[in-house]
């Protein structure tokens, strides 16, 4: 079966998905709010990362700009020259990431030229695939080509590893707030709707 294939089975979307989730549990092992992902290749995984922000001190440290970074520094994975030609250094690779991405990455992630996004859980306050705005898809970004983005894997567990996240203190905090009386919440509705810009 050739990988494109392999990259079209429930069962291949939710092995690359526990791969991205075992980066956000590294991340929240690490004190960073959990987003791991990964970034698939003829099936093998060619990058890795989780969210770096606190540890760097850089908001622009997101698991997907972390992975990018990966990819764009190894000529084996961008051959030197490739980027002056035109080409898009992503155009045959698959984002597994555990939240939607948010608008900065989207918009990246749409520079480089990911082929497909799968992530689990909807970013409501800052997507970019569709929760907040649609930079995946929008005609106003003409000069990259659009990609398609899937939600859904693996979203329970990506919820739930936020959840943990956010009831414990966060020491990086400027003002920490105590949250000694929060209780970790486990049910988690079904989604109401999809994402408008899908």
């Amino acid at each position: 079966m050739a990988s494109s294939e392999l990259e079209d089975t429930p069962d291949e979307h939710l092995k690359w998905m526990r791969q991205a989730m075992e980066m956000a549990e590294e991340a929240l092992a690490a004190s960073e709010v959990p987003v791991g992902c990964v970034f698939v290749r003829d099936g093998i995984i060619i990058a890795r990362a989780r969210n770096r922000t606190n540890e760097l001190r850089n908001a622009t440290r997101h698991a997907e700009l972390e992975a990018i970074d990966t990819i764009l520094a190894d000529p084996a994975l961008t051959p030197p020259g490739l980027l002056a030609t035109g080409a898009y250094p992503l155009a045959e690779t698959t984002l597994y990431v555990t939240v939607e991405p948010c608008i900065m990455c989207a918009s990246a992630l749409r520079q480089v030229g990911i082929k497909h996004v799968f992530y689990g859980c909807a970013n409501e306050r800052f997507g970019g695939c569709g929760s907040l705005l649609g930079v995946n898809n929008s005609l106003e970004h003409p000069k990259h080509p659009p990609f398609n983005a899937t939600d859904g894997h693996c979203r329970e567990e990506a919820i739930m590893i936020l959840r943990r996240f956010y009831v414990t203190e966060n020491a990086n905090a400027p003002t920490p707030r105590s949250k000694t009386n929060r209780v970790l919440k486990t049910d988690i509705p079904s989604r109401v709707s999809t994402p408008r810009y899908k």
